[in-house]
């Protein structure tokens, strides 16, 4: 239990499912309190909820707030509640788990991508990253030590079919997270992109051909599999412990070595 007692907090954006949730089981499961910023319809609620209450069974604090991340006056009015909520608690965490974008293919006669489907899905899968860390600085929520990490993928660098608009988010999550690193460094924040491999959640299903995409990466793959949302759970635990702190401003591979083939 690395952080029970401490009174330290994990902020996790887009925590209700996917990787973000297994993260938050992790991070609880070491003592972690957590706070959950998601937008999900009523419908998806019983499992989330259900999902929070196991959270909240292993004796962590659990914050949700079912929300439209993207607002300011939204960001604002968490940050302001966090204040009043966790007292003199501190955020030892950000995680950006955002998982909202437009996949349409190029050329196509009646879905075809457009400008404003670049911009929508670059401010939610990256520039909203910078938006709450920034919000949660300017509140002094941020611990001593404290940690910011987000999720990427190999689309940053390669090109896939219908994924033009995330790839491009994904490549300005990782520039901007270089340039939180460099400039929130004397305040004490790293901030670091994780890559994991295909991991089968819904997010990766909305993507054409996706059963290729996960046949190809256990193929590639030294061990025979593809990532587990735990896998990458586990590594930002890991990064979230004050021995991490000297790993700043890097995109990690987190894939059992997919990368090398």
């Amino acid at each position: 239990m690395d952080f029970e007692g401490k009174n330290e907090w994990a902020i996790i954006l887009g925590g209700s499912t996917g990787l973000g949730i297994a993260t938050a089981k992790k991070l609880a499961f070491h003592g972690m309190n957590i706070i959950i910023i998601h937008r999900n319809r009523k419908s998806e609620m019983h499992e989330i909820e259900s999902n929070f209450a196991n959270i909240r069974d292993i004796g962590v604090q659990l914050l949700s707030y079912n929300i439209d991340l993207l607002r300011l006056q939204k960001r604002n009015e968490v940050a302001e509640n966090l204040l009043k909520t966790i007292g003199q608690g501190k955020i030892k965490a950000l995680i950006h788990s955002v998982a909202k974008g437009n996949l349409k293919p190029m050329v196509d006669e009646e879905f075809v991508l457009k400008n404003d489907d670049f911009h929508l899905t670059i401010d939610a899968m990256a520039i909203s990253l910078y938006d709450w860390v920034k919000t949660i600085f300017d509140h002094n929520l941020f611990a001593k030590k404290s940690t910011v990490l987000s999720f990427t993928s190999e689309g940053s660098q390669k090109a896939w079919k219908h994924y033009a608009a995330v790839s491009a988010a994904k490549a300005a999550l990782e520039t901007i997270t270089r340039s939180i690193a460099l400039e929130f460094a004397p305040h004490g924040i790293t901030a670091n992109c994780l890559q994991p491999g295909a991991v089968d959640t819904q997010s990766l299903r909305m993507i054409p051909e996706h059963q290729q995409i996960i046949d190809h990466s256990v193929q590639r793959n030294p061990f025979n599999r593809i990532t587990q949302p735990e896998d990458v759970a586990n590594v930002v635990y890991l990064l979230c412990k004050d021995e991490a702190s000297w790993i700043n401003g890097c995109v990690i591979p987190v894939n059992g070595g997919e990368h090398l083939n």
